[in-house]
């Protein structure tokens, strides 16, 4: 799927396409980074309708309401698609059928393969011992990472960003160009993308 405006509007309709499609709808794979860069605007209007006198207080009980009714349709949206993963891998883990199952994002890809792995190596240790006369033997499932993974970069600006919300839902910037900074991954990922900032290395 191309990349969309994000808009409350454009949330709303992907939350309203998930909740009444049987299947996983399409998403763009920068959506989330592309949600962390609406939710960053708009608290960054918010922050400065807040330093106003008094008469857009209006404005601001508005801008606050929009951002709470966002990141309420996000989690909904996120559980809808969420339960559509766990069915699927249900199933897949019941019928023994290797296939692959369309629009999922990178990291639902990876939330996927890791509960198949799960839901098999339970199967396998409980249910295939009882049905083969066998007390349930249980082993760690194969090939799930433990291991750490990368979760800030350091990375130097070369254009000037406004403030934004990083993944773990903390205000970042603004920056200017030349600052240096340590950022989570994700979103030091689409600044390098967008050519507003370099990794240090």
């Amino acid at each position: 799927m191309s990349d969309i405006t994000i808009t409350y509007e454009t949330i709303y309709e992907l939350l309203r396409k998930e909740k009444y499609e049987t299947e996983l709808q399409p998403l763009s794979q920068t959506f989330f980074s592309n949600v962390i860069e609406y939710l960053g605007e708009k608290q960054t209007i918010l922050e400065s309708q807040k330093s106003q006198n008094s008469i857009f207080s209006k404005e601001t009980e508005k801008t606050e309401k929009q951002i709470q009714n966002v990141k309420r349709i996000l989690k909904e949206l996120y559980e809808k698609r969420e339960n559509k993963i766990i069915q699927l891998a249900l199933f897949s883990s019941r019928t023994n059928l290797s296939q692959e199952y369309q629009n999922m994002l990178s990291e639902e890809q990876e939330f996927f393969n890791s509960l198949l792995k799960l839901l098999d190596n339970y199967r396998t240790g409980i249910l295939d011992n009882i049905l083969n006369l066998k007390l349930p033997v249980l082993s760690p499932p194969k090939d799930i990472k433990t291991e750490n993974k990368e979760t800030s970069k350091l990375i130097r600006f070369i254009h000037p960003v406004p403030k934004f919300v990083g993944e773990d839902l903390k205000i970042y910037g603004p920056f200017s160009e030349e600052d240096i900074a340590n950022i989570p991954a994700r979103a030091a990922n689409v600044l390098i993308n967008k050519k507003r900032a370099q990794e240090i290395k």
